[in-house]
């Protein structure tokens, strides 16, 4: 009897752990699709342009590349169970301040902390899901991102049209944060676990890692940050400017274009769950040419303002499409920069993506302030071209360069 209920305490152990990894990261993706409906509100609360949301976005950057960094190191000294209840306790009291300030610039500055918190748990729970779960499971943990910034811009639209104020939309989610830190810590032993079983397979030899410093001697490795650069910047850019868009571009109903924003992270996560299903079956690299084609027909639609609900539709098409790309670039990363260079791609890859959500979403609020809101679609073609143009060059030149340059 006894032995009976150690199997299953170790079978449902991991499972327990899986339902708090996809709840962290449905909480990381919420703060994110609150800022998009949200941020009229917040600038007319402050009296602020449309522009000054790079400044938010430039502290949050710098809170979130600095805690991704240091996180592999944090994890090593304190487990990932208590950086995942630090960074929640942190993330919350941001978020719970931006309610209580009375200037744009304390809300500014809380940002770090916003930035701080999600970038912790960002990297330490991909590095624990790789570590101990594989492939499989990352694909549903982004999914669980996609599930929390749909989530996000419903809540801030139902505390908009009930109380008017976009305060509401972030003490509920801070304190969903707060509750969280408190489910890590009273499940903070499960975080011990480890996998431990071992396969039969045969074992290839080690590939020796480049430096870093040989890295960056790579042109193709700034070539394929670039990708990032402009894949996140315009997953971002869409995402945060599109309720604006649609409420002060085209005087849409403010609540009916919260559903706007919603649908665009919703078919997001509903791609992001089928290409889960579909990757074992598509090439991926036809499947990623294919989505950022799709994502610029979408946005053509959306510039030509041709009605409300070709409008949703467009909104809803780039979601979709945009969905595989992420996944697919990442995982496509050894083929274009070699083997040798993969592990420290892949980080500065994640940096570049910061930048890029950044940096362009940012100049889209200075082109809006300067022109009209209808440059976002304009200028996100530009992005998707650019991207579309890399990745091509990439696939034209083949893996045979990058393989070159493992030596």
């Amino acid at each position: 009897m006894i032995q009976t209920r150690v199997k299953n305490l170790l079978k449902t152990r991991p499972v327990a752990l899986i339902l708090l990894i996809f709840l962290a990261f449905i909480a990381l993706g919420m703060p994110d699709g609150l800022l998009g409906v949200g941020w009229p509100s917040i600038r007319a609360g402050f009296g602020q342009p449309l522009d000054v949301l790079g400044l938010l976005l430039f502290t949050m950057m710098v809170g979130y590349l600095t805690s991704s960094f240091l996180s592999g190191e944090l994890t090593r000294r304190w487990g990932v169970g208590k950086v995942l209840i630090i960074s929640c306790l942190v993330t919350g009291a941001g978020l719970i301040g931006y309610t209580l300030v009375p200037g744009w610039g304390m809300m500014v500055a809380l940002g770090l902390f916003a930035g701080l918190g999600a970038g912790a748990v960002d990297s330490s729970l991909n590095a624990y899901v790789a570590a101990n779960f594989g492939p499989g499971l990352m694909q549903w943990l982004h999914a669980s991102y996609g599930i929390g910034v749909t989530t996000g811009p419903l809540i801030m639209t139902a505390m908009l049209a009930r109380y008017s104020s976009w305060r509401p939309g972030y003490l509920v989610v801070g304190g969903f944060q707060l509750v969280l830190a408190l489910s890590f810590v009273l499940s903070l032993p499960l975080w011990n676990w480890k996998k431990t079983e071992k396969t039969e397979e045969v074992e290839q030899a080690p590939v020796t890692s480049a430096s870093l410093k040989e890295t960056l001697r790579q042109p193709r490795v700034w070539a394929s940050m670039a990708l990032f650069f402009f894949y996140v910047g315009s997953e971002v850019t869409l995402g945060t400017w599109v309720y604006s868009l649609l409420t002060e571009g085209r005087s849409i109903d403010p609540k009916l274009a919260g559903y706007f924003a919603g649908s665009y992270w919703f078919t997001f996560t509903l791609g992001r769950v089928l290409a889960g299903v579909l990757t074992h079956k598509i090439n991926i690299q036809k499947l990623v040419v294919i989505c950022i084609a799709a994502a610029l027909a979408g946005t053509v639609v959306l510039g030509l303002n041709l009605g409300t609900w070709v409008n949703l539709a467009a909104v809803a098409l780039v979601g979709f499409a945009f969905a595989p790309v992420f996944p697919g670039l990442m995982s496509g990363t050894p083929g274009r920069v070699g083997q040798a260079h993969s592990n420290n791609t892949i980080g500065m890859q994640a940096a570049a993506g910061s930048l890029g959500g950044t940096g362009l979403t940012s100049l889209v609020g200075v082109l809006a302030q300067t022109f009209s809101l209808e440059v976002v679609p304009l200028v996100l073609l530009v992005f998707l071209g650019c991207l579309l143009g890399l990745y091509l060059l990439f696939r034209r030149k083949g893996n045979a360069e990058a393989a070159a340059g493992q030596s």
